[in-house]
């Protein structure tokens, strides 16, 4: 392979995109508007390596996410990344969440997870000293990691391959030739043979750029974040996640030991102002505009008011989060919670108000857009970045 191949984004999955082309000969160029790689979703999370076990059976979610924590273990092991199983519980707190707990065991096993082992009261104390429940999934094999870290290494590969990461360049303009693809990034005007979009929550900017906007726009959830402080951290081991509500993507306030050894409490999902919207004060006129213009925001409200309210009250209650948390780890108190930095999510939404829920990528010619990326897309990105490439070596 010898195209030149122009990747937006570098974030973990662009640049895992960009080392497999590399890899296999491409001249890559990595484009990203930040002064710096894994500037948002990549670097704004909990650092959870997921082992699969939420994901729909045969999904694209369910074989990438095994396929890609795998690949990642390896790639983490290769280059001296810290890379620990704390392992995860998924705890159900409730007599009525046993079946939900019941459907999660039976996926993890199809999904090929393993280890799984499903746990009584008692069980889940022996992980989980100060955690209660009336039962629990334990999954082992779940990790963490620092994903940053793990970007800047990968960009490092894609130099050292003869590629290029090119910081502080914004994909402004694109169209598609005779021949292959140009783009204005900044001021300069680049020439590729082929595109790749791993551009986040700019991914339907960039399709729409292309000429393909699609029936699915980008609509960005804050997800905010306290961290457990001063002796409190050591009242969680590993991982502690709540029985996940089926109608949504998102998993729900969870207690997840960092790398650093941080433990975060969150996060909730409330309705960004912005696409890069990290906190009530950052406001787009311009985003919110697109955001609230697109019929699948509002159908998606009208379905999911109740919801949205009960996210917002959160955000603004420490309360709320104490007692979601207090629910699985009842010892906590207010005074161990304190506020941390929190992400955006990039969530795909349809025209019809559905939550897209699995990966998606659309290939236009020579233009790929990847238009679905969420969690568990950094778990997963070594293996996302050769399901990609797939399509232009096929």
């Amino acid at each position: 392979m010898s195209e030149r191949i122009g990747i937006i984004g570098a974030g973990i999955l662009g640049l895992a995109v960009a080392r497999e082309l590399a890899a296999r000969g491409a001249t890559v160029t990595v484009l990203d508007k930040e002064d710096r790689v894994a500037a948002h979703q990549t670097g704004r999370n909990s650092g959870v390596v997921h082992a699969g076990i939420y994901y729909t059976p045969g999904s694209l979610k369910a074989r990438l996410c095994r396929d890609g924590s795998a690949l990642l273990r390896e790639y983490c092991a290769e280059h001296h990344i810290p890379y620990e199983e704390v392992g995860k519980l998924v705890v159900a707190a409730t007599a009525a969440e046993r079946a939900g707990l019941r459907r999660i065991a039976a996926r993890a096993r199809e999904n090929g997870v393993a280890d799984i082992a499903e746990l009584d009261a008692l069980g889940l104390r022996e992980i989980e000293p100060h955690a209660v429940g009336v039962g629990a999934v334990h999954s082992p094999r779940t990790a963490i990691v620092d994903f940053p870290a793990v970007a800047r290494r990968l960009a490092l590969d894609v130099e050292a391959s003869g590629g290029s990461v090119r910081l502080g360049r914004p994909a402004r303009a694109l169209r598609e030739t005779a021949s292959g693809v140009e783009v204005l990034a900044g001021r300069t005007r680049l020439a590729f043979d082929r595109l790749i979009a791993c551009a986040g929550l700019g991914s339907d900017a960039v399709a729409a750029m292309s000429g393909h906007a699609g029936d699915v726009r980008i609509v960005p959830f804050r997800g905010e974040y306290y961290k457990l402080a001063g002796a409190a951290k050591d009242l969680v081991r590993g991982l502690v996640y709540p029985v996940p509500d089926p109608r949504y993507p998102f998993l729900g306030v969870h207690l997840t030991r960092r790398i650093d050894g941080e433990v975060l409490v969150g996060p909730n999902a409330v309705l960004a102002l912005a696409r890069e919207g990290y906190s009530w004060r950052q406001v787009s006129l311009r985003d919110l505009r697109d955001i609230l213009t697109w019929p699948g925001t509002r159908r998606m409200a009208v379905a999911h008011w109740k919801t949205g309210l009960a996210e917002v009250y959160g955000s603004l209650a420490k309360r709320a989060f104490l007692k979601a948390a207090r629910r699985y780890v009842p010892s906590l108190e207010s005074q161990d919670l304190v506020r941390t930095t929190g992400g955006v999510r990039a969530q795909a939404v349809g025209r019809d108000g559905s939550l897209v829920d699995d990966f998606v990528v659309d290939v236009h010619g020579r233009v790929i857009v990847v238009r679905n990326a969420p969690s568990p897309a950094a778990t997963s990105s070594l293996a996302i970045a050769r399901h990609i490439v797939s399509f232009i070596s096929a």
